[in-house]
């Protein structure tokens, strides 16, 4: 009773809710925590049982009892100046945001530059300071993953790693089958004498692209001879763009594993008086928002960044749920024609 002599209404539990909505108390967990495996009918069944009982979640208490921070983290390791240049990172980073609204987890940025900061950031990762990890934009043979796959941190990874990891969820796309469809538009404009600019060489997705343009000259009865590298940015373009003429001046098309590098290249050949798509044609990779705005407009490979990032948080929220790492998951690319080939 309270003190003017009326029952007292006890507060309403997990169990309560879970009683009154006809499901699982783990379901109701679910709905709470945001985790993308929940039906929108039961997700609607279980709000509406929440909204009748007046059901708050002490998130305070969850957290103490379940060692929950309620974040992530979302890890670069790369300069803060590409971050903020690069627009597939500025992408990662809304998408991932977006993906998150309404969930109750707080996105956390970290970035990496050198090996001392990794190893700091490691330290903080495995010290419980987010409840999982996603991991973006990878060189070589990185330790992180398997430093937190061994500390038990749900972990999901951009991108393929260089070496198979049992138990390590990552979500890519088909990075080599884009290049192959890039490759095939400049043969099939009657390129012969066509080039490609490179990722890095210590990233799967520059790897990947390369061994697409590759295998799909060869096929062609055509050799891939005219290749420079690049670093997926905009000066790195230009300046393999401008090595390609001065070592193959009768280059007739180039693949660029990067919009940002297609942007420098299209400088590049506007320098050495060459007209495209006339003198030579080219396509790009990614479908950046300013590939439509180049001159002339960019032919490029469109690959779903925000797909991307969107399946990636809702695998990291189901490991931090409690469900086991998922398969890798592939997703497919496609040509947007404009322009410039």
């Amino acid at each position: 009773m309270s003190s003017d002599g009326t029952a007292t209404r006890r507060q309403p539990t997990l169990d309560t809710v879970a009683a009154e909505a006809g499901v699982s108390r783990a379901t109701v967990s679910r709905v709470i925590n945001g985790s993308p495996k929940v039906s929108p009918e039961v997700k609607a069944t279980v709000d509406a049982a929440i909204s009748r009982l007046g059901y708050v979640p002490n998130r305070a208490a969850r957290s103490l009892a379940t060692r929950r921070t309620d974040s992530i983290a979302l890890v670069m390791r790369e300069p803060d100046a590409k971050v903020l240049a690069d627009p597939y990172l500025g992408n990662m980073i809304i998408a991932t945001s977006q993906t998150l609204m309404g969930t109750g987890v707080q996105l956390v940025l970290m970035n990496a530059q050198n090996d001392a900061e990794h190893a700091r950031l490691a330290d903080y990762v495995r010290g419980g300071h987010v409840d999982g990890v996603l991991l973006v934009s990878m060189h070589g043979d990185d330790p992180l993953p398997d430093l937190l796959l061994s500390a038990g941190v749900p972990t999901v990874v951009g991108g393929r790693p260089q070496h198979p990891l049992p138990g390590l969820t990552y979500v890519d796309v088909d990075n080599l089958g884009g290049a192959v469809l890039a490759t095939e538009r400049l043969i099939a404009g009657g390129r012969t004498r066509i080039a490609t600019v490179t990722g890095p060489p210590d990233m799967t997705a520059g790897v990947d692209r390369l061994t697409g343009f590759q295998d799909t000259l060869h096929a062609a009865g055509l050799k891939p001879q005219r290749i420079a590298r690049g670093a997926f940015t905009r000066e790195s373009g230009e300046q393999a763009m401008a090595e390609i003429l001065r070592r193959h001046p009768a280059t007739d098309a180039v693949f660029v594993a990067s919009d940002l590098m297609a942007i420098g290249a299209l400088r590049a050949l506007r320098a050495a008086g060459r007209r495209v798509p006339d003198d030579v044609a080219v396509v790009g990779y990614d479908d950046i928002e300013m590939a439509q705005h180049t001159e002339p407009p960019l032919t490029t490979i469109h690959q779903p960044v925000v797909d991307q990032a969107r399946i990636m948080a809702e695998l990291l929220l189901t490991q931090i749920g409690g469900d086991p790492p998922s398969s890798p998951v592939i997703l497919p690319t496609r040509l947007v024609e404009r322009e410039s080939a």
